[in-house]
């Protein structure tokens, strides 16, 4: 897609500098420097500066609906947020899926939690294997831009909640060979060794011996750690424990939005030390302060409706879970007020203002909410982030390491983190 992206690119700009050729000789006023001038300008556009960057996403929870719903990504959907063709037009060369095991339906551990780990894996790598034309797994940094290098989208993996290592060491390396290049300790429900940010126990409950070899585990294979989903005391102790950067692949910032998934500022700075970056999720949630009380009360409303619609419907839980968000997404849409982007800019810019350009990137948590700001309605809508980042007056450098660059260079970091440790 890169390679002919920038083909495009070419052959626009060829067209283009002949159109002003043979405009220059109507107009002898128009001189050679005015119309290089205009060229360049185009150049530098919104949209060629979006081509240019190198865009990964860092958690998209679209596997799920490929094996509950059978959804063909390769396809253009008349629904949710993510396929393969919104994700060209919206110029993405990387996408990490998240690998999610819900614990009320699969278990927090076990053989069931396990089986549906595994089974969302194939069908990622089934992606490069069915469709090559189209995708390739990646698990480097070198791997995404030589893909994207090449025109097509890298497909990585994230473990979000470490339920399917089943409490052993080994499963982590196991997951690793398999491709899974991060993973977060706890979704939002706790689990032995680790506290989540969403139940009571995690309030209280951080790493255990257990967890902390897991996180050494990690850098020692070199995966990524993600504290998006972890309680506050699990992040410290991650802190504390990880030789690696540490990153959040889908938060916001607490302070403009107290929410306990957000990072607090003192979060923030720790992370910016580790090297790491703050991903900012889409949903609007965590980015539109009241947004959550609104919703709430909506839930409230239409509980009999939700209700009525899994009752009705047929399959497994995870299926009837998928029926009764379809709901909650259209009623969301009718009743709560639209969250523009610029939530998600502001949420960008505060983390820059505060630890800098290096340590913030995106994670948009599509086909995992419920709703997303009206003009990032799917990933097609990307390109209308980088136009309002340099509306804000950040650079083309600055755009290339929030749409991609810095995790990318966290990837490689964490890699050579896990080449060093073997050595020694």
């Amino acid at each position: 897609m890169r390679h002919a992206r920038m083909c495009l690119s070419w052959c626009l700009s060829g067209a283009l500098l002949a159109s002003l050729a043979c405009t220059a000789q109507r107009m002898p006023e128009m001189t050679d420097h005015q119309a290089a001038t205009d060229a360049n300008s185009n150049a530098n556009d919104p949209a060629s500066i979006h081509t240019r960057a190198i865009v990964v996403d860092m958690h998209a929870d679209t596997v799920q609906r490929m094996l509950d719903e059978g959804a063909d990504i390769n396809q253009k959907l008349a629904d949710g947020h993510f396929d393969a063709v919104r994700a060209r037009a919206g110029g993405l060369d990387a996408q990490f899926f998240s690998i999610w095991v819900e614990p009320e339906h699969f278990g927090g551990g076990g053989q069931s939690a396990i089986d549906r780990a595994d089974r969302q894996i194939a069908a990622v790598r089934a992606l490069a294997a069915e469709h090559p034309e189209t995708w390739e797994l990646a698990t480097t940094a070198a791997d995404v831009r030589r893909i994207a290098g090449a025109g097509k989208i890298a497909a990585l993996m994230g473990l979000e909640g470490g339920y399917a290592i089943d409490e052993r060491l080994e499963n982590v390396e196991k997951y690793y060979k398999l491709g899974v290049r991060y993973m977060s300790p706890a979704w939002s429900v706790s689990t032995s060794w680790a506290g989540s940010s969403g139940d009571a126990v995690g309030d209280a409950r951080g790493l255990n011996d257990f967890g902390r070899n897991v996180i050494r585990e990690m850098n020692r294979l070199g995966m990524m750690v993600d504290v998006s989903h972890v309680s506050d005391k699990t992040f410290w102790d991650i802190i504390e424990t990880s030789k690696s950067p540490v990153v959040a692949t889908h938060s916001g910032v607490r302070t403009l939005v107290n929410v306990p998934r957000n990072l607090t500022d003192e979060q923030l700075r720790a992370l910016a030390r580790t090297g790491g970056v703050c991903c900012v999720i889409f949903y609007p949630a965590f980015l539109e302060p009241g947004w959550r009380d609104a919703q709430r009360k909506v839930d409230a409303e239409i509980t009999p409706m939700v209700e009525a619609a899994s009752h009705q419907a047929q399959g497994t839980p995870a299926q009837r879970k998928l029926v009764r968000d379809r709901v909650r997404e259209r009623e969301y849409l009718k009743r709560l007020p639209p969250v523009s982007l610029a939530r998600v800019v502001d949420h960008i810019d505060y983390i820059v203002k505060l630890v800098g350009i290096d340590h913030v990137g995106i994670g948009s948590d599509f086909d995992g909410t419920q709703a997303v700001p009206a003009d990032l309605s799917s990933v097609a809508d990307l390109p209308n982030l980088t136009r309002e980042l340099l509306r804000r007056g950040y650079s083309e450098p600055d755009v290339d390491k929030i749409l991609g660059g810095n995790m990318l260079r966290v990837m490689a970091e964490v890699e050579r983190g896990s080449e060093q440790a073997t050595k020694k």
